[in-house]
């Protein structure tokens, strides 16, 4: 399970208030296509909001340990029946983003030939 400074979870707390879901969890409780779901919103987004219709409170903190720990991810925040959680994307995905072929230099406009 990744552990944050108190600084970035106030961070993320911050940024997760303007998220919508990514998942819904249902009353079938967490499946393994729930975690592959919640595995493609970690590598596409980073820190994703998760809606659980589960009116338990325990059954809610048990699965937000279990998601976290599945996952490698931190918790940011649990109210009610939304989570918040985090996991940094992994250094290959950040390694293709800098690959990017470079941008050219704009094209010339009629003006700048006229000098």
């Amino acid at each position: 399970m990744l552990t944050l400074s108190v600084t970035q979870r106030r961070r993320f707390s911050a940024q997760g208030h303007a998220l919508n879901p990514v998942v819904i969890i249902g009353k079938a409780g967490l499946t393994n296509n729930v975690l592959c779901e919640l595995d493609r919103g970690l590598l596409s987004h980073e820190l994703i909001k998760i809606k659980v219709q589960v009116d338990d409170r325990n059954a809610r903190e048990s699965m937000l340990e279990d998601i976290c720990q599945r996952l490698n991810a931190a918790s940011i925040q649990h109210i009610g029946k939304t989570f918040v959680i985090y996991r940094p994307r992994p250094e290959e995905i950040n390694q293709k983003k800098s690959t990017k072929k470079q941008k050219r230099e704009p094209r010339r406009t009629k003006r700048s030939y006229q000098n």
